[in-house]
């Protein structure tokens, strides 16, 4: 079994319920550690839209990097998740953070995340589900530390719970 961080995010519909029904959808393929908080976040990216609801998702899983980015997917698209604009508006993001220690770079998945240690709105919630959290070797709570301008501000927790079970 390996430690597997998932990021999820919704700007579209019923923002909570598409994080809900991505942590519901997780728990169904392996254990749940922790889910963080929900954080309302601005959008991140070129692309005018509304704020997001994020989270982070820590389960253990035996499966593959390969099946578990296939997972994400189906979640995604159970979502009815369409990819008209990089980086626009989405019912259901769900990107795969780290899987235990795997490192790999392949034309469909890069491991750790390519850019989790840029994005506030994946080391927040991650921080507050595992402050012990490292990425690549670095605590998360370095990495938000070393955010440009500690850039934290358009991270902001609700009070909004996702269920484990």
């Amino acid at each position: 079994m390996r430690r597997v961080v998932w990021s999820i995010g919704s700007n579209v519909g019923d923002r909570l319920a598409h994080l809900q029904s991505a942590v519901d959808a997780i728990a169904g393929r392996g254990a749940v550690v922790a889910v963080s908080p929900v954080y309302e976040t601005d959008p991140w990216g070129p692309v005018d839209q509304d704020d997001f609801l994020n989270a982070v998702v820590i389960s253990e899983s035996a499966a593959s990097p390969e099946e578990l980015l296939t997972l994400a997917g189906d979640i995604e698209q159970a979502a009815a998740r369409t990819r008209p604009v990089r980086w626009g508006p989405r019912t259901l993001d769900v990107d795969l953070v780290v899987v235990g220690d795997e490192v790999r770079t392949t034309d469909a998945l890069t491991l750790p995340h390519p850019r989790a240690a840029e994005r506030a709105f994946v080391l927040v919630p991650w921080a507050a589900a595992d402050p012990a959290a490292r990425l690549a070797g670095v605590p998360v709570a370095e990495l938000l530390g070393a955010l440009p301008g500690g850039d934290v501000d358009g991270v902001r927790r609700t009070d909004h719970v996702l269920r484990t079970s």
